[in-house]
């Protein structure tokens, strides 16, 4: 049987739902594919965030996981996190369900913000029916890489360490095979701040996390995002102050594509790559990832009105990655 090209399949598997949302939940994906192709992509988020998302993409666009804050003799501070690697079942599109692997019961897992030089601890429990663990980015020990140290089904792990270097790391699983372990949803970003002496300048924050989602399991995406939820920054615009510096940390993690990509319309930006320097590497309205790599971006609207953000693979954004500004008023 010749295979379906990703379009078809969002068709047949994603649009033909729209009308039959009522009944999703008796309905697979794969039973999906013979139902009628739908013409409007955005029609699916007319009805606004799917309620079973395991997110609110607007909320999680500015929230922050500090941790439980307590300190060491010596002065250190340390932030506990407790993490739980479990399978869920996402809806990422009204009446489209995904069956995820998740961290905290949702995709990407919270983004964890420490500055450098605190002990991170990290309760990992696997709730999960699969081997899982929890590979960081940044400096740490060997037996806290997350790599040899397999967590099975049932099982707990610490992870301890000194957070280091500063900027914008990230954390998934490491189980193999990788690409299903990271596919299934087993991410998300963290962010190391600077030290008090030399912080960032106060800014709009934001995290967005570019991911995608192989919804019939053949292996190419057929749903991009930022945060999960395709077209979420579109049906709910992400409001800007006119004047304010924006500071977005982008995350790419996008699997089975080579690479990922931001453009803003009518606008420039700072690039701060993976965020170990305070000062800008190139100023550009459009970067290019592959995946694991991360950058914070800066920027600031002088006008009024809504513009667009998307990847600039003009495929990713039809199929979800893509979001307005709705820039407003002054600063208060």
């Amino acid at each position: 049987m010749k295979s379906l090209s990703r379009r078809e399949a969002l068709k047949r598997s994603l649009f033909g739902l729209a009308g039959v949302a009522s009944a999703a939940s008796a309905t697979s994906i794969a039973g999906a594919s013979s139902m009628g192709a739908h013409p409007d992509p955005h029609a699916l988020m007319t009805r606004g965030v799917p309620a079973g998302a395991g997110i609110d993409p607007t909320v999680f666009l500015r929230h922050f996981d500090y941790g439980v804050v307590s300190k060491r003799p010596n002065g250190q501070t340390v932030r506990e996190y407790r993490m739980i690697a479990m399978d869920r079942n996402l809806e990422i599109m009204p009446g489209v369900f995904y069956s995820a692997w998740a961290y905290n019961g949702q995709v990407p897992g919270p983004t964890i913000r420490c500055t450098e030089g605190d002990l991170v601890r990290v309760h990992f429990h696997n709730a999960g029916a699969h081997q899982h663990s929890i590979h960081f980015h940044g400096f740490h020990p060997a037996n806290m890489d997350g790599v040899l140290e397999q967590i099975d089904p049932g099982g707990s792990y610490v992870y301890e360490f000194e957070a280091q270097p500063f900027g914008l790391q990230l954390y998934h699983c490491h189980t193999m095979p990788l690409k299903r372990h990271i596919s299934k949803g087993l991410y998300g970003a963290m962010i190391i701040d600077p030290p008090p002496k030399r912080p960032r300048p106060p800014a709009h924050e934001m995290v967005m996390v570019m991911n995608g989602f192989d919804v019939n399991f053949d292996g190419e995406n057929e749903v991009y995002a930022v945060n999960t939820v395709p077209f979420a920054y579109q049906a709910n615009p992400i409001v800007l102050k006119r004047g304010e510096l924006n500071r977005i940390y982008v995350v790419n993690v996008l699997e089975f594509d080579l690479i990922n990509s931001l453009h803003t319309h009518a606008n420039f930006f700072h690039v701060y790559r993976t965020g170990t320097s305070l000062v800008p590497s190139e100023f550009t309205d459009t970067i290019s990832m592959g995946q694991g790599e991360r950058h914070i971006i800066e920027f600031t609207y002088n006008q009024l009105g809504q513009f667009m953000f998307h990847a600039h693979q003009s495929e990713f954004a039809e199929l979800g990655w893509m979001g307005l500004f709705d820039v407003q008023g002054e600063m208060a």
